[in-house]
């Protein structure tokens, strides 16, 4: 089950921070298209050369953000980066994009500049000198210009492709603020409350006193999953949506995770409604892989692996103690 995060709130950083942050975005930035410009090139080096400049471009920006800071704040920049501030988008790791289709490629750059875009009208509001204020809304600018070029690499490459932007918009929104929250929901419902529903299932034997502890360990998880979504992260730097969605979606899911095999417990005869609930189980499980593939591009095998061999171990431990 997962905490309050720790992350400092964008809105709390100091005029300085938001500089240094923007500098280390930039720099990860440069390199993430430096990574699908030597992954295009063998087959693609028109489009690898756009990454190639776009690359350029972000190293440019950096530069100029740099001056900014040693200009107002002197030479040291604080160390901040992304995982530092709550709700500030997230890059895939590299081992996720050496795979990645040039479709897939085009549709993870044109959300990066998206993304930028916005940090940098946020930032511009941030702070009250005109050179920088200046200098963040160029900035700002130039990112939904490299929007344009990442969206040419479809209109070169895939001109067949029938899907509309709006729809590729669409989809991702549709992603970040209901399927990943839900995702993390129910596969903290389904794991975590299994260990607690087995253990009382077998050391008392009891059905009714089950499904309650099982009500109560699914509810209790799901309340918790929501506020915690729901606090993590407003929604305006990463482009996540509505915390109130994505707190509904992980509670609801989270709920429905655990109360998936609390209800066989309705059932008065123990083993059967132990089987059912193991059948159950099963179901949640193999359900959570399928959603990691269509959504996660996670392969089908890796994820059904990491559920199913953390979903027994949890469900053994479970056993084990309630039967000791």
């Amino acid at each position: 089950m997962r905490f309050f995060s720790q992350r400092r709130h964008f809105k709390d950083l100091s005029e300085q921070e938001v500089l240094a942050l923007a500098i280390a975005s930039e720099e990860d930035d440069a390199q993430i298209y430096r990574t699908y410009a030597e992954h295009l090139r063998a087959e693609f080096p028109d489009s690898a050369a756009i990454f190639e400049g776009m690359a350029a471009e972000e190293d440019a920006h950096r530069q100029r953000l740099i001056e900014m800071h040693r200009r107002r704040f002197g030479e040291t920049i604080p160390l901040i980066r992304r995982e530092h501030v709550a709700g500030f988008y997230a890059r895939r790791p590299f081992w996720l994009m050496k795979n990645l289709s040039l479709e897939r490629i085009r549709s993870e750059a044109h959300a990066m500049e998206k993304e930028a875009e916005r940090f940098y009208l946020l930032a511009t509001k941030s702070t009250s000198d005109a050179g920088t204020r200046k200098l963040l809304g160029d900035l700002a600018a130039a990112e939904a210009g490299h929007q344009h070029r990442a969206g040419t690499l479809e209109e070169k490459h895939l001109a067949d492709d029938a899907r509309a932007e709006e729809y590729d918009s669409a989809h991702r929104q549709f992603v970040l603020t209901w399927v990943q929250p839900g995702l993390a929901g129910l596969m903290d419902g389904s794991v975590s409350t299994l260990a607690p529903i087995f253990a009382t299932a077998f050391a008392t034997q009891d059905t009714w006193t089950t499904f309650l502890v099982g009500l109560a360990a699914s509810v209790g998880a799901g309340i918790s999953m929501g506020f915690t979504e729901a606090a993590s992260d407003d929604g305006q730097l990463s482009g996540r949506g509505s915390p109130v969605k994505r707190g509904i979606s992980a509670g609801v899911m989270t709920t429905v995770g655990g109360l998936g095999h609390a209800l066989p417990y309705l059932i008065p005869h123990f083993w059967t409604a132990t089987i059912t609930a193991m059948v159950v189980v099963f179901v949640e499980l193999w359900a959570i892989a399928w959603i990691q593939n269509r959504y996660m591009e996670t392969p089908f095998l890796r994820a059904a692996f990491q559920v199913v061999v953390g979903g027994a171990l949890v469900f053994a431990a479970g056993a084990i103690i309630g039967g000791g």
